[in-house]
This record gives structure tokens, C-alpha cells and sequence, in this order.
């Protein structure tokens, strides 16, 4: 089973859209296995963007990622990180597919809504700055026997 972080932003707390998107990815069939509420401090966001610190563009990312409190979740689920990826759509929100969550709610570049890693390596990364181990709760859903990888439909 893998792992992604997904992080609500800013825009979407305040924008009251946490459960909706939320809800996409638990219909999906994905475990929420971490979640909480909290206020992204200077500190914490240079750890998240690290490869950012040094870009112009990172001033504004800084002060917008701090702005207001953010929901910081941990989901698991079967190829969890292409297919998060993927139901989040492009950067810009303008760009995003409708159906995506950026392409239904977002019209910005950077107050897009919603940050998810882009790879395993990313995922364990991020994981790992926002959640100590014991705040990961392995359990298991009544649904779990239908939560099926691409290629075990397959077979």
C-alpha cells in the first residue's frame, strides 16, 4: 500500500471546501490513516519547500502558505500518489481539467487549493515533516475488499 501527503491549503480552508475535497478521495476508495488542522510556520514551510527557498517566486509562496491554517492529511490506498495526482489536475487552476478538484474549484496559479506529492520518494519526504509516526493510524475499512489496483481489475 502507498502513501501521499495532501496538504489543504489556505484558499481552501477558507474558501470552505476542506470536506468536499476531502470527500473525492475517501469516494475514490483512498484511507485518510492521518489527519490535522494546523498553522504552517516559516520554519516548517521552508522544510516542505526546500527547493523553493532560493527562487523568486518563494517571498509570496511563504507568505501565502502561512497566511491561514491549512489541513495536512495522509492518505493511503493503491497507487494512492499518480492517482491523487491526477484527480488534482494541473498547477493552474485555468489549465486544470474540469472534474479535477483544481479544475472544478481553482483559477489561480499559486491559491490552488491543494498541494500532493508528485512521487513515492516526495510523498515519504513530506510525510515525514508533517506527521511524527504514532500520528499514522493503520486501520482497516469495511470497504477494504473492494479497493482494487488498476492491474488487479485486470486480472
Amino acid at each position: 500500500m502507498e502513501r501521499t501527503l495532501i496538504l489543504l491549503k489556505p484558499d481552501c480552508m477558507e474558501r470552505r471546501l476542506a470536506g468536499t475535497v476531502l470527500a473525492r478521495f475517501e469516494q475514490k476508495g483512498f484511507q485518510i490513516v492521518g489527519m490535522k488542522l494546523m498553522q504552517v510556520t516559516p520554519e516548517l514551510a521552508a522544510k516542505h519547500y526546500a527547493e523553493h527557498v532560493d527562487k523568486p517566486f518563494y517571498p509570496g509562496l511563504l507568505a501565502y502558505i502561512t497566511s491561514d491554517p491549512i489541513v495536512a492529511v495522509c492518505l493511503e490506498g493503491r497507487e494512492v500518489v499518480a492517482t491523487v495526482r491526477k484527480m488534482v489536475g494541473a498547477t493552474k487552476g485555468w489549465l486544470a481539467e474540469p472534474g479535477t478538484i483544481r479544475g472544478d474549484f481553482s483559477l489561480s496559479g499559486q491559491k490552488n487549493l491543494i498541494h500532493a506529492s508528485d512521487s513515492l520518494k516526495s510523498a515519504k519526504r513530506e510525510i515525514a515533516i508533517f506527521f511524527k509516526p504514532k500520528e499514522l493510524i493503520q486501520w482497516k475499512t469495511s470497504d477494504a475488499q473492494y479497493r482494487l489496483s488498476p492491474s488487479e481489475m485486470e486480472e
